[in-house]
């Protein structure tokens, strides 16, 4: 085969919550508008497959469903994930002919199973690996990242592998680091934590990155990942981690997948994520509603301390208690008719959360945030026209490519 011929691949790695879905999103947007095709694949470690979800709305994948593909319910760099892996390139590579293949991990992902991976292949070449790293995160927990070697340091002594090993590895395996959240803290503490990640790989480079914004014509010009620059890495860390590969849930972490069909109480949650979220709830994302704000669909997005909440778009059943809808006979009685055949109470309007962290805490949280739907009693309130009060920001931002 040409070397003109074999695809270029870009790994989006980093830990939970880093940013590599915004990023993901916004290179997907710009292949859309320059009219670049690309394919992508999406590793959800959730049965959910949140990710995916997001990624499936953009333009890109819309416009042709078939560029791509999740890998739900696995870490990629398990063994599972890497037979999954080496189909969805397969099959990308059968139906279409992009000039890039993106892929985005689960935060919980180690990057060398999948380095060893592509070093083998022919019809595809590594052109990067992307850390994504919270600065926010490195800052607060983390003193600038100046404390990650000792703490990882700490645990080698003790024979302990948990999320530090992770975070430090991934840094170690990078071609480029990229900050995010830059924009929420002082620029002297940036250069802090550029410089402590030098010191864990002196031969990635470090840039920061505001909302996903990476101009992907960028990408074309990358050479091929250096293996040789981690080839002892791997050498000291293949057996340790060949354990690991076998883990479908490795470093400690767990995860719950909240369902339900009914709101949560807007105050009642706000209370609960102020007294029961702590360092040891690495992530936690899904789609929601409030009885609050009934007609709109809710992207729930929490890293580490931080909350976000952005609008995905109405609720079908919302369009059709919209007193001002403009929508014809025709269009209300299909919407009725797709809306008929949900399972819920409430039309189309349901919570899917998954909730991801530490073995010993995501249980406490799970089921705090399970306390935050309402009761009977409470939903025959809210049938009646009672208002709850909401504490959460009035401006929620709207999800857009």
């Amino acid at each position: 085969m040409k070397k003109s011929r074999v695809k270029p691949v870009i790994i989006l790695n980093g830990f939970l919550g880093s940013g590599k879905t915004t990023l993901f999103r916004n290179l997907l947007a710009q292949s859309k508008k320059m009219g670049i095709p690309i394919s992508a694949i999406v590793n959800d470690m959730s049965e959910l497959d949140v990710d995916g979800e997001l990624l499936g709305s953009t333009g890109a994948v819309e416009e042709n469903s078939h560029i791509l593909v999740s890998i739900s319910n696995c870490v990629l760099s398990s063994k599972k994930g890497i037979r999954k892996l080496d189909k969805a390139i397969k099959k990308l590579l059968t139906n279409q002919n992009p000039k890039l293949i993106v892929i985005e991990t689960s935060g919980s992902c180690h990057p060398l199973p999948l380095i060893e991976y592509f070093k083998n292949q022919n019809k595809v070449k590594l052109s990067a690996v992307f850390a994504l790293v919270d600065s926010l995160m490195l800052h607060q927990d983390f003193d600038d990242g100046k404390a990650l070697i000792s703490r990882m340091q700490n645990n080698m002594a003790a024979g302990k592998r948990d999320t530090v090993n992770l975070l430090v590895e991934q840094m170690m395996f990078s071609s480029h680091v990229f900050l995010t959240k830059t924009d929420r803290i002082i620029e002297s503490k940036i250069s802090s934590i550029t410089k402590a990640i030098n010191n864990i790989n002196p031969y990635t480079a470090v840039q920061s990155v505001h909302f996903g914004k990476v101009d992907i014509k960028s990408l074309f010009h990358l050479q091929e990942y250096n293996y040789f620059n981690v080839a002892q890495l791997i050498d000291e860390l293949k057996p340790i981690l060949d354990s690991d590969t076998l883990n479908e849930r490795p470093y400690d972490l767990a995860t719950r997948v909240i369902k339900d069909d009914r709101p949560f109480h807007p105050e009642r949650l706000w209370s609960v994520c102020h007294q029961y979220l702590d360092q040891k709830i690495y992530r936690s994302k899904g789609f929601f509603w409030l009885a609050s704000r009934d007609k709109y669909s809710i992207l729930w997005n929490q890293a580490a301390g931080g909350i976000s909440l952005e609008i995905v778009g109405l609720w079908r059943t919302g369009f059709l208690e919209d007193e001002n809808s403009v929508m014809s006979a025709e269009e209300i009685s299909m919407l009725k008719d797709i809306i008929e055949k949900e399972k819920g109470r409430f039309g189309d309007r349901k919570c899917d959360i998954t909730v991801i962290g530490d073995k010993s805490q995501v249980d406490r949280f799970t089921e705090a945030l399970k306390s935050c739907f309402l009761s009977d009693k409470e939903i025959d309130l809210w049938n009646a026209g009672h208002t709850f009060k909401d504490p959460w920001p009035k401006n929620m931002v709207q999800l857009s490519d």
